[in-house]
């Protein structure tokens, strides 16, 4: 298995590739930014895009997704819920100051539920609305995995202010949706240092005791 994480665009957005060696296929989460970057990491791995998922439509996940769509040809999935937001992206841009990227309707809803990843490492979507409408984790359950996107993070949890934000709502999604995981499940987020469950549910100020 080949796992890389490593910040994209102003915001430093973690864009993660999760590739099988043996297969030579590969899914990307959240390409926020410098699509040519993972295209060409893409590459010198020797590895065929199979899938774009992307945990939530802030302009800093979904950034550069269509730009890689273009490059490599693979689907980008997205939750219908942040299509909202996805057709808000002048807005977006107007609040980091930044140039809105261009962006396309998903090929696919990523539902609740839904199977998706790779065949030797498949990846269960886990709804987690909160941070946004259609804020997604996706649970790779053989490997003790969670790509959580903006909903948690090391010691904190997504914001809530913007729209589509919503605090109890989280607080709730990851009560019951995350803390209910093996403790030892490796988290991956959307921004900064990765984590653990059991390490969330010890030491997060925001969901003590819970």
């Amino acid at each position: 298995m080949i796992l890389e994480t490593f910040p994209v665009g102003p915001l430093q957005s973690n864009c993660i590739i999760l590739g099988d060696e043996e297969s030579g296929e590969a899914i990307v989460i959240d390409p926020g930014d410098e699509a040519d970057r993972i295209h060409r990491r893409l590459t010198e791995l020797g590895l065929k895009l199979k899938q774009i998922l992307l945990t939530h439509a802030h302009i800093d996940h979904v950034g550069g997704a269509l730009p890689l769509q273009r490059l490599t040809g693979a689907p980008i999935l997205l939750n219908e819920a942040d299509l909202p937001l996805l057709q808000m992206m002048e807005t977006q841009a107007d609040w980091i100051g930044a140039a809105a990227p261009e962006t396309a309707l998903p090929d696919q809803n990523l539902a609740d539920g839904l199977s998706v990843g790779l065949e030797r490492f498949p990846a269960q979507v886990l709804h987690t609305p909160g941070h946004s409408q259609g804020s997604v984790c996706l649970y790779f359950a053989p490997l003790k995995l969670l790509i959580a996107g903006d909903t948690l993070f090391a010691g904190g949890i997504g914001r809530t202010d913007l729209p589509g934000g919503d605090y109890n709502q989280i607080i709730d999604s990851i009560q019951n949706r995350l803390l209910v995981l093996p403790d030892e499940t490796r988290v991956l987020p959307g921004h900064g240092p990765e984590t653990t469950i059991g390490q969330e549910r010890r030491s997060n100020p925001f969901l003590r005791g819970e």
